[in-house]
């Protein structure tokens, strides 16, 4: 769009002189098929377009005041230091004013502008996202999603019915593209995965919405919507203007991530940045809906790129590349339906050992659910994961109730086809006996991965401990030596011994 078919709003935005503030020159306009996005320097712009497309609705000036005001009080939840305020855009004597006094033509949500390349999403793309940062997001995604607010209406959100509609209309509107960017096999075969997950999980879904997991999330938690700025993480450009698409699970939310890191090739970041997540929420039965909503994700970003192919003002060169990105896309959101077989690892030895070390190194490579007998203490007892916990965790009573929870979701998740690992001392024959009989019950593939270190390194490791939700000290060690309980000849078959100070990857090969 050239400047003079631009709306004279817009077009007065474009001169310097309009700011009552310095600007870098020229003023950069980004737009989008919603809004338009004027860069300033300082400070960036953001105006409503004004479009009806049902699903949004910005038609009128209240709509537009309305949904800036919206997107401020939205936003500061997750990004507070970029969103600063809704102004309004006056005219006096044909005279276009920011703030003035006149009367408001038109509305503008003020934003501090950040760069580019301070996106994840870019972060990513140059190789500069470590694993570090990406653990760093899942505690904030947690830490987010823990503020948010819930209520029956919310909830309602949840039921069957409202969630399976956007999977239907997504069909609806690719089954054209069958032939040209996804095979008919697997159209069919995606739509049979959901069709079937409707059908037979409604007890699941139902848990979800009693368990409270339904709630007021950002609804559009890709890598291009959080940057580092400031060395801090924000989570911008949340959905404000539809309750259906930000009413949602909070795996929904985490699904975004989890999918822009496998489409990027980065299972091992995909891993880190959930296994964090559920670590930090305690929502480890969200992974039974996750699958779900991965695919919902990588379909809806099919469906987009697929309507390129559909405008006519769109090169046929860049036509041919939206074909292939959104044939990886159709087979991503058909892939990530398929787990497999679940198996369960059961980690054993003392305080020290390396345990935790071992079993994330798997997770990583492997695409295991690990699961801290330290993080489900602390969340029964309702004590922050940063915190040290004190005697009351540490009763028979609460190691009993930790360890059966631990059971609990290994076979609930391992059975949904998920590698779990299962994160204790396990240091007693009473300990791993449950285990041993639950997975042969259940006939999933079962290996106790014993670690072991001299005792002085064990001391070692335990003093120099730091930053580590687990709260064991060096003074438990004699104890927990003194009080292990050497493996039958039943138990030998499952167990692989390691030497935790020497080279693990040879020998856990």
């Amino acid at each position: 769009m050239s400047e003079t078919n631009l709306p004279p709003v817009i077009q007065e935005m474009l001169n310097p002189g309009f700011y009552p503030h310095p600007v870098q020159e020229p003023i950069k306009l980004i737009q989008t098929h919603v809004s338009y996005v004027l860069l300033t320097g300082d400070y960036a712009y953001k105006l409503k377009k004004t479009v009806n497309f049902g699903f949004l609705d910005y038609s009128t000036l209240e709509l537009r005041a309305h949904f800036c005001r919206q997107e401020l009080a939205m936003n500061k939840r997750g990004a507070a230091e970029i969103y600063l305020e809704v102004l309004p855009i006056t005219q006096t004597d044909n005279k276009l004013e920011l703030g003035g006094s006149g009367e408001a033509v038109e509305y503008t949500l003020k934003m501090c502008q950040f760069p580019q390349d301070n996106l994840l999403i870019n972060l990513f793309h140059q190789g500069k996202l470590t694993e570090e940062m990406v653990e760093d997001l899942g505690r904030l995604v947690a830490q987010f999603h823990r503020k948010c607010p819930t209520n029956d209406y919310v909830l309602s959100f949840g039921e069957v019915a409202k969630v399976r509609q956007a999977f239907d209309e997504n069909y609806e509107q690719t089954a054209k593209y069958i032939g040209l960017a996804q095979t008919q096999e697997q159209f069919d075969a995606t739509r049979e995965f959901t069709d079937k997950f409707f059908a037979t999980k409604q007890e699941v879904l139902n848990s979800r919405i009693k368990k409270g997991w339904i709630r007021e999330c950002h609804g559009d938690l890709h890598l291009g919507n959080i940057c580092l700025w400031h060395d801090k993480i924000l989570l911008f450009d949340c959905i404000e203007f539809n309750e259906p698409f930000r009413f949602v699970d909070v795996m929904y939310d985490v699904a975004y991530g989890v999918m822009n890191f496998l489409v990027g090739n980065r299972p091992d970041l995909a891993n880190a940045y959930l296994n964090t997540y559920l670590e930090e929420s305690g929502d480890w039965e969200g992974l039974q809906v996750l699958p779900l909503y991965v695919s919902r994700q990588a379909y809806v970003r099919a469906k987009i790129t697929s309507f390129l192919l559909d405008d006519s003002g769109v090169p046929d060169a860049d036509k041919e590349q939206a074909k292939v990105t959104a044939s990886q896309y159709y087979k991503m959101a058909l892939d990530c339906t398929k787990l497999g077989q679940g198996n369960l690892i059961i980690m054993s030895g003392v305080s020290g050992s390396g345990k935790s070390t071992v079993a994330k190194k798997i997770a990583r490579q492997n695409n295991a659910i690990h699961i801290r007998s330290d993080a489900v203490r602390k969340h029964f007892a309702g004590v922050s994961l940063s915190e040290r916990g004190g005697d009351e965790l540490y009763t028979p009573e609460m190691t009993e109730r930790t360890y059966s929870r631990l059971l609990e979701l290994g076979i609930l998740l391992a059975s949904a086809g998920y590698s779990v690992i299962l994160d204790a001392k396990y240091d007693r024959q009473s300990l791993r006996k449950p285990v041993i009989a639950a997975a042969e019950k259940h006939h999933l593939p079962l290996q106790i991965l014993h670690c072991t270190a001299p005792e002085s390194i064990l001391r070692d490791r335990l003093n120099s401990r730091t930053s580590d939700i687990s709260d064991a000290t060096a003074n438990l060690l004699t104890n927990q030596l003194a009080t292990a309980e050497a493996f039958t000849e039943e138990e030998k078959v499952f167990v692989k011994t390691l030497d935790t100070t020497q080279d693990l990857t040879a020998q856990l090969k």
